[in-house]
This record gives C-alpha cells, structure tokens and sequence, in this order.
C-alpha cells in the first residue's frame, strides 16, 4: 500500500500539539492593519487551539501529524 500523502498547505498552517490538539495562527494580521484598533491587533497575537468541530477534517489532511 502506498505511503499516505500530506497536505503541504495545512502542513504549513497547523501544528499538532503533544496533548493531541491543533495549534494555529490567527488570521487577519498581515496587512490593512492602519484601520484596525491596538486592542484587535493584540488579541491577534499568538496562537491558540482550533474548534474541535473542525479538528477532524484537519487530521485527514495530516496523516503522519
């Protein structure tokens, strides 16, 4: 059988964590950030753990995470 293949985008977007959650970045913080306020910004900071609804869908795309 064939090796599984991982999706290189979600690869590059998520991380798993040793507790088995899903680690990401949040969105919105890249550019056009003159009109957005400093408590927006900040709270943009960071990571944090996904939706556990969207967690599966996520584990399919990274077989071998």
């Amino acid at each position: 059988m064939p090796k599984m293949r991982t999706r290189r985008g979600a690869a590059k977007r998520f991380t798993i964590t040793s507790s088995g959650r899903i680690k990401c970045r949040k969105s919105n913080r890249r550019h056009l950030l003159v009109h957005k306020t400093t408590k927006r910004k900040r709270q943009l900071r960071g990571s944090f753990t996904i939706n556990p609804t969207v967690a599966p869908a996520v584990r399919a795309m990274l077989p071998y995470g």
